[in-house]
């Protein structure tokens, strides 16, 4: 009965180094594929930021649009500097989007990773739409 007991002790033993093993192996995957989403997290978040600025200046550009058909009945641009120097950066925003999102591809396929294993896109969301009831400004035939 001893010799059983001696065996069932190291037996107990081994399959318990063994579970440590994997255990750390398990962790060191784990840890590996963190820090690799934590990368394109970050890089999704300059994605967006990028985005953010392009819908600004994209903004810019049609006031300034706006402003030149209305005082100056102006819609030829050529020769332009301020004009063309909006569009030139929103090929930089277009650019600098592209550059990230093959990052996230390159450390995606470097690192086996799927788009599952990413939780959440780089698209922007879309923007809530405030209802007249939600809105202070209401319609002149409601603002009575």
């Amino acid at each position: 009965m001893s010799k059983l007991w001696d065996d069932l002790k190291k037996n107990m033993k081994d399959w318990g180094s063994v579970a440590v093993e994997k255990a750390e192996e398990v962790s060191k995957i784990a840890v590996a594929k963190t820090e690799e989403l934590t990368k394109i997290s970050k890089i999704k978040i300059d994605i967006r930021q990028i985005q953010k600025d392009q819908k600004n200046t994209h903004e810019k550009l049609g006031q300034f649009v706006a402003e030149h058909a209305k005082e100056d009945n102006l819609v030829n641009f050529t020769g332009n500097a301020e004009f063309f120097s909006i569009i030139k950066q929103l090929d930089e925003f277009n650019e600098l989007i592209e550059v990230k999102s093959n990052e996230i591809q390159k450390i995606k396929a470097e690192y086996n990773l799927n788009e599952s294993d990413i939780n959440y896109s780089i698209e922007e969301e879309p923007e809530k739409k405030i209802s007249n009831e939600e809105s202070s400004i209401k319609p002149e035939n409601e603002q009575k």
